[in-house]
């Protein structure tokens, strides 16, 4: 994530309707400091959703690449063969 905003929490405070149009307009977040540290970040529920998917992905393949890696897998032959006896024609 590129944070190319940066805004102290007091300008948060007194401009909030600003930054939320901005983030929602720009769809690049806004880094909001607290005592010059990074506390929070705003940015657009699209943006949110998209990042949230894209862990869920990664998650789901470093769960694959681990089981591949134990020796928990199938070939594809053998799953085509189970299901066709799941599901038969």
């Amino acid at each position: 994530m590129k944070a190319t905003h940066v805004r102290p929490i007091t300008y948060m405070k007194t401009h909030s309707a600003e930054v939320v149009k901005a983030v929602n307009e720009s769809r690049n977040p806004v880094v909001i400091t607290q005592n010059g540290q990074a506390r929070a970040v705003a940015m657009d529920a699209a943006s949110y959703a998209q990042m949230q998917d894209a862990l869920i992905l990664l998650k789901m393949l470093s769960q694959s690449d681990a089981e591949y890696r134990k020796g928990h897998w199938k070939s594809q032959e053998d799953v085509e063969a189970d299901f066709r006896k799941r599901f038969p024609d």
